[in-house]
C-alpha cells in the first residue's frame, strides 16, 4: 500500500542497465546521422563529376549547353527553330526577287537537288511561279541542314570523322543511353566553334549541287545543266550564313544537357517530309491555309519550308529483360506548304530590269519551252529518313 507523498524507486542495477541501454542508443543514432551525411557528401560530388561530365557544371565553358541559364528544353527548342526557320525565309526571299538564272531552271534545280537527281514529273504549270520557287529553296536547304547538320555530329572539320562519331553514338545509345548522353555531351565540349566555308561547301555539293551551281558558290566542278557558273551574288551567297546558323542550333541541340536532369537520354533528330508525299497531321503543320484540308479531301505535300524535330529517347526495359525500343516524339512538326497552294499561283513573268517577279494575269502558253517538265500527275509517297520512323512517333502537341 502506498502512502501520500512516497516516490517510486528502482534499484541502482535496473537504473544503470537502462542508462547503459540509452547510452548505446544514442550511440547509434549518431552514428547513422554520420553515415547519412557521408551519403550526402558523396552524391553531391557523384552530381558534380556528372555535370561536368555532361559539360553542364558553373564552370562550363560550352557556351551551347546553356539557353538563358536554364537546360535546353522543348519550349527553348521550338524558339531557336523559329529564329533559324525566318533565316532560311529570308534567304529564300531575296533568291527569289533577284534570281540567278531563269525561273524554270531554277525550279528545275530546286527539284533535283530536292529528289536526289531523280525529279518525277509534278502538275506544274510550264512556267515557274514565285511561291515554287521560294519554296522548293526552303525545302532544299531544309533538307540539307536535317540530313548533313542535325542528324550528324558536326564536332571536326572532317565529314568522315563526323560520320564515324555520329555511328559511335548510334551504337552506344542502342547499349546505354546513360552513357551515350555523357559522351555526346562530352565530345561536343571540345567541338568546333563554328561551321567553316569548307565545310558549308560540302554540305552544299553533297545536297544541294545543282542550286549551289546556278547560284555561283564555288563547289568545285559542279555544274547545272551544263551552264557555266555564274558569279555569286549576295542573296545567293547568304545560304553560307543560314549553314552557320543551323550549326549552331544543332550544336545547343546535342551538345546541352536535357531537361529531364540526365536521368533519361534523349537527344533530337530532325526529319523532312518530301514532295508530293501524302501528308500527315501528327507530322506536319501547313503554313498556308489549306481548303481541300479543311474539307478532308487528301492532298500532298508541294514543300517543306522548315524541317521537323522528334526527341529519341529509350523506353524502359520490356517485362522480359530485353532491350526497348527508341521512342521518337515530334516535338515540332515540319512546317509544309500544301501542293494545291503551290499550284494556284499564277506563273511568274522573266524577271524586270531592277530585279524582282511580276506576276501577270494572262494565262500561261500552251507548249512548255524546251527543258521544263510537262504537267503529269505523280503520287510519289516517300516516308521519313530511316532513322525517323512514323510507327514510333507520338504527338508531342496532343
Amino acid at each position: 500500500m502506498a502512502y501520500p507523498g512516497q516516490h517510486d524507486v528502482v534499484s541502482g542495477e535496473q537504473y544503470r542497465y537502462a542508462l547503459t541501454n540509452f547510452r548505446i542508443a544514442h550511440e547509434k543514432v549518431e552514428e547513422q546521422r554520420v553515415q547519412m551525411l557521408e551519403q550526402e557528401k558523396q552524391v553531391a560530388q557523384l552530381r558534380d563529376r556528372i555535370a561536368l561530365l555532361e559539360g553542364s557544371g558553373q564552370n562550363s565553358h560550352l557556351g551551347v549547353s546553356k539557353l538563358g541559364g536554364n537546360s535546353v528544353d522543348d519550349f527553348s527548342i521550338k524558339n531557336a527553330a523559329s529564329g533559324l526557320e525566318r533565316q532560311i525565309n529570308r534567304w529564300a526571299a531575296d533568291v527569289t526577287r533577284a534570281p540567278p538564272a531563269p525561273p524554270n531552271t531554277l525550279r528545275h534545280a530546286a527539284l533535283t537537288d530536292c529528289f536526289d537527281d531523280d525529279p518525277p514529273e509534278l502538275p506544274y504549270s510550264s512556267v515557274a511561279s514565285g511561291i515554287q520557287i521560294q519554296s522548293l529553296l526552303r525545302h532544299a536547304v531544309s533538307k540539307t541542314i536535317a540530313e548533313g547538320i542535325v542528324n550528324c555530329l558536326i564536332v571536326t572539320d572532317s565529314p568522315e570523322a563526323n560520320i564515324q562519331l555520329t555511328r559511335i553514338h548510334e551504337h552506344i545509345f542502342s547499349r546505354d543511353p546513360t552513357v551515350a548522353a555523357v559522351w555526346r555531351r562530352q565530345t561536343f565540349t571540345a567541338a568546333v566553334e563554328s561551321c567553316s566555308t569548307d565545310m558549308s561547301r560540302f554540305f552544299l555539293s553533297e545536297h544541294m549541287p545543282n542550286l549551289g551551281a546556278l547560284l555561283g558558290l564555288d563547289l568545285g566542278d559542279l555544274k547545272a545543266q551544263g551552264a557555266e557558273k555564274p558569279a555569286p551574288s549576295a542573296a545567293a551567297g547568304g545560304v553560307f550564313a543560314v549553314l552557320e546558323a543551323a550549326y549552331e542550333f544543332s550544336r545547343m541541340l546535342h551538345g546541352a544537357p536535357s531537361s529531364s536532369g540526365g536521368t533519361v537520354d534523349a537527344f533530337y533528330r530532325a526529319f523532312v517530309p518530301d514532295v508530293a508525299s501524302t501528308m500527315n497531321p501528327r507530322q506536319i503543320e501547313l503554313v498556308k491555309r489549306c481548303h481541300r484540308t479543311e474539307r478532308g479531301e487528301p492532298d500532298r505535300v508541294g514543300a517543306t519550308v522548315f524541317p521537323g524535330l522528334v526527341k529519341v529517347s529509350r523506353a524502359p526495359p520490356n517485362a522480359g529483360g530485353g532491350a526497348a525500343d527508341a521512342v521518337q516524339t515530334v516535338v515540332r512538326r515540319a512546317q509544309v506548304i500544301c501542293e494545291c497552294a503551290m499550284l494556284g499561283t499564277g506563273p511568274v513573268a522573266a524577271p524586270p530590269a531592277g530585279g524582282g517577279f511580276v506576276s501577270p494575269m494572262s494565262s500561261p502558253p500552251t507548249s512548255p519551252p524546251p527543258g521544263t517538265m510537262s504537267p503529269q500527275p505523280s503520287i510519289g509517297m516517300v516516308s521519313p529518313p530511316p532513322s525517323v520512323s512514323p510507327a514510333h512517333f507520338t504527338n508531342g502537341r496532343g
